[in-house]
């Protein structure tokens, strides 16, 4: 069973020195294929990718000249992609790439891969923050009519018969809401497992600033869930 790890980088140069070892690490542990996509960085990504992953066999990178989304540097990577069981997650380091492993060992164990669907389940936020993703998955399950938890939670796990199943994924970070969402659709069983959820080595969020960014972040989410209802409502 072939894992590919897919993690979107933008102007995280300052974080590949801590991020690729472990991604090595992930490579050797699993056999997995590891793709950093360098989603339109304007800072120095494009230039230690290059110099770091030269003739590296399992990390690899593939580039993404100008950034059009969270979203769509990850459907960027997943299209490179060579796995059975794909994944992503993010380049900050808050989570370690390490976790997939743990994740893997769930697919590994199912009598039926391709019915499996994992995330992880974050630990250790600041108490704000949990209180704003606990908010979001009640109005994401009332909306939807679905149960969703802590839905921008990484790893993000699934097969590539899920994968080839997608139609007009989003390309921002509703991303994660479609991907969950789904595969509640599909009815494919969601597995979660604890990961811890620390503090970034270098640089800052590009979304998860302060309120006002917050604000910004519930209305394109509120907007997309909207849209996803009406299809719904469409197809029924």
């Amino acid at each position: 069973m072939k894992l590919s790890v897919v993690i979107p980088c933008y102007n995280e140069a300052d974080n590949l020195s801590l991020l690729i070892p472990r991604c090595r690490t992930l490579a050797q542990e699993t056999g997995a294929e590891v793709i950093l996509v360098d989603n339109g960085s304007s800072d120095r990504t494009p230039d230690v990718l290059l110099r770091t992953l030269a003739n590296d066999a399992q990390v690899r990178s593939v580039r993404v000249e100008v950034n059009q989304g969270y979203g769509h540097g990850i459907l960027a990577g997943l299209a490179a992609a060579r796995g059975d069981v794909l994944s992503w997650t993010h380049a900050d380091m808050q989570t370690d790439p390490l976790d997939i492993a743990r994740g893997l060992q769930l697919f590994q164990g199912a009598e039926d891969h391709e019915a499996l669907f994992v995330k992880g389940k974050r630990y250790g936020r600041p108490l704000s923050d949990t209180f704003f993703t606990i908010g979001m998955s009640v109005f994401e399950t009332l909306l939807l009519r679905t149960p969703l938890s802590d839905i921008n939670a990484q790893p993000t796990m699934f097969s590539r018969r899920f994968y080839e199943s997608w139609q007009q994924a989003p390309h921002d970070f509703s991303l994660d809401l479609y991907a969950y969402y789904q595969a509640r659709q599909a009815g494919l069983s969601v597995e979660r497992f604890p990961v811890r959820f620390g503090e970034r080595a270098f640089g800052v969020s590009h979304w998860n600033i302060d309120w006002s960014s917050k604000r910004k972040f519930i209305q394109r989410t509120v907007d997309y869930s909207r849209q996803l209802k009406r299809r719904i409502s469409e197809a029924s």
